[in-house]
């Protein structure tokens, strides 16, 4: 089964901060930033309804932008769903992590869109089409099994995109706000490994011999997420 991602008016945190509201907020800021990639990106974005390669996730900084906000709607769609209605046998204490995480990825879905609506809004992709039809919902195993393969792919995505992203104007501002999301990403990891099974919270499965998480392209993201959106995506305009 099939849905579309919809983004909420108004999210409210656990601890009563309005999510939604802090991130247009703090985006407004760089809104002048986005702005100026605009031109560039507005020559490669394409609508689905116009183009048969999809929705085009533009070029440069924005094109970054717009890609790391595809990734978050499909992670905040799913959790969306996990605490719609949790699976058999969940105890309190998974609910809540779980509610937390799905806070955080609203939040990241909602801190991208308010960025790239407050300074280029006709560059922004849409609400993309999501399938969880292979997911088990009910089942505990297969809920935490696809929420660490999207927890790890999520921190691949994020360490394979910095460095895409301009050295120059505000490159390095996007970079940061990147490694603050993907420290985000890489602790849900850790604790969903963990609710797997006690103790592979720092496993060395996803890292390198020196330590260092893995990285991926755009490309290699897209191809392992594509299962799960069924709106095609176009990311031939990336920085490479």
């Amino acid at each position: 089964m099939s849905k579309m991602i919809s983004s909420k008016d108004e999210i409210v945190h656990p601890h009563g901060s309005n999510i939604s509201q802090v991130s247009r907020r703090k985006f407004l800021g760089y809104a002048g930033a986005v702005a100026g990639f605009a031109a560039v990106a507005a020559a490669c974005n394409k609508d689905d309804d116009d183009d048969n390669d999809g929705v085009n996730l533009g070029s440069g900084d924005v094109g970054i932008l717009n890609y790391a906000y595809a990734l978050e709607q499909l992670e905040a769609a799913f959790y969306e769903r996990v605490v719609s209605s949790f699976y058999s046998g969940a105890s309190d204490l998974e609910k809540e992590y779980l509610t937390d995480i799905r806070n955080h990825e609203v939040g990241h879905r909602e801190f991208f869109k308010a960025a790239i609506t407050a300074a280029a809004p006709s560059q922004i992709i849409p609400a993309l089409e999501v399938d969880f039809s292979s997911i088990n919902f009910n089942d505990r195993t297969s809920v935490l099994g696809t929420a660490k393969a999207f927890e790890d792919l999520g921190v691949t995505a994020y360490n394979g995109a910095g460095q895409l992203l301009s050295t120059s104007g505000n490159g390095p501002t996007y970079l940061l706000l990147a490694g603050q999301i993907v420290s985000v990403e890489a602790r849900h990891a850790a604790l969903i490994a963990d609710l797997i099974s006690n103790g592979t919270f720092a496993s060395y499965a996803n890292s390198d011999p020196n330590g260092l998480d893995q990285a991926r392209t755009p490309a290699q993201v897209l191809d392992i997420a594509k299962s799960f959106i069924k709106t095609k995506i176009n990311a031939s305009n990336l920085p490479s």
